[in-house]
């Protein structure tokens, strides 16, 4: 699996399940059985929450399976946190939007209004790419973690300058506005976009305007040097080549993911940040009808369509979803909320190896949200 799909989006059978909240019901629980089938198929463990719609209780269940710790057989600490990879780009998006809303950044402006004269290459030019089709990854800019060794990055610091200076050297994919195609190097450019327009780092913006005004507690953007998980937590788990063992990566430096893929969060705080996304709570309502206005991005023929820094889905019982996911080395991250207050998170502590693999977990969150 390439290093964009690791942020995109993101082995061996493990011991007993993890006590669950449902574990007292009088029959197996759907969400419970779909996460034991994950670790059957080779998940060290697997971690969901889910919320009821608005106006049920509102009631909120989390669920674990497998072991958080392959060393040790310790349990899995229930709605531990996670890297949340990709996740990571609803959160730079709500932040650019916030900044189209306030009048200091115009969505259909040049790249070049911003950072004049920084962006160009064979293809490529600052001039020609806009805000929007950096977010809704319409640019062609061409992918920075397809150069990239995760295996040297482990424990290394990566300026996002230098991670756009990779993504430079390549020719550009397609003109931009031709066609949809995800690429990480949209969110550095975001995330330097948002630098330059506040006058502030990266992480201190979405803290202040999404982590803080919707009270993630569990959740942060590392500081540069920061490769532990603060909070109770199961290991991640990362193979270096296809047929290689799974070790231990669980400390790492995220700064190679930066705007695109850095972050740490649990399942019910990615609940709660989509909820109340949707729920009005962070954009005004026109910026958040632009965030919602999708073009086709069918992968894994899903039927997904992506919007700006947020993805829907169809679900098996009606209607969508809407979130975005996010895979990095150790974890895998899928979910997202319903209009009517519905929400689900699940985590597995290791990418999947396939599409096979990875559409399983998907429908784990349609299991919980269709339940």
């Amino acid at each position: 699996m390439s290093a964009a799909v690791a942020v995109i989006a993101g082995v061996m059978t493990v011991g007993a399940l993890a006590p669950s909240a449902a574990s007292a019901a009088t029959r197996p629980d759907t969400v419970q059985q779909s996460l034991s089938a994950l670790v059957r198929t080779g998940m060290p463990a697997a971690l969901a929450s889910v919320k009821d719609r608005e106006g049920r209780e509102g009631r909120t269940r989390t669920y674990t399976a497998g072991v958080g710790d392959l060393a040790t057989g310790s349990k899995v600490p229930r709605d531990g946190q996670v890297r949340i990879g990709s996740n990571t780009k609803t959160f730079t998006a709500v932040v650019m939007l916030q900044l189209v809303g306030e009048g200091k950044v115009g969505l259909d402006a040049a790249v070049d209004t911003y950072l004049p004269g920084l962006v160009r290459g064979d293809g490529i030019d600052g001039r020609r790419i806009t805000v929007r089709q950096l977010l809704q990854h319409t640019s062609g800019l061409p992918e920075y973690t397809d150069d990239l060794d995760l295996t040297t990055l482990q424990h290394r610091y990566s300026e996002p300058r230098d991670l756009l200076d990779i993504a430079l050297k390549d020719k550009a994919d397609f003109p931009p506005g031709a066609k949809w195609e995800y690429s990480n190097t949209n969110y550095l450019l975001a995330g330097l976009i948002i630098q330059k327009v506040t006058g502030r780092p990266l992480g201190e913006e979405i803290t202040r305007r999404v982590i803080d005004r919707v009270g993630l507690r569990h959740t942060y953007f590392p500081a540069p040097g920061d490769m532990t998980i603060r909070e109770p937590h199961p290991k991640g788990y990362f193979r270096d080549s296809a047929d290689g063992p799974l070790r231990d990566y669980t400390e790492m430096d995220p700064s190679w993911g930066w705007a695109a893929g850095a972050m740490v969060s649990t399942n019910t705080d990615l609940n709660r940040f989509y909820t109340a996304l949707l729920g009005g709570r962070l954009l005004p309502a026109a910026q958040l009808a632009e965030m919602r206005t999708t073009v086709p991005a069918d992968y894994l023929g899903t039927g997904a369509r992506y919007g700006l820094g947020l993805a829907s889905r169809p679900l098996s019982c009606g209607g969508v979803y809407w979130g975005h996911g996010g895979d990095i080395p150790g974890y895998e991250t899928r979910g997202g909320a319903t209009d009517d207050g519905r929400a689900a998170s699940v985590a597995v502590t290791t990418m999947p190896p396939d599409e096979a693999a990875l559409l399983r977990v998907e429908k784990t969150v349609d299991a919980a949200l269709c339940r």
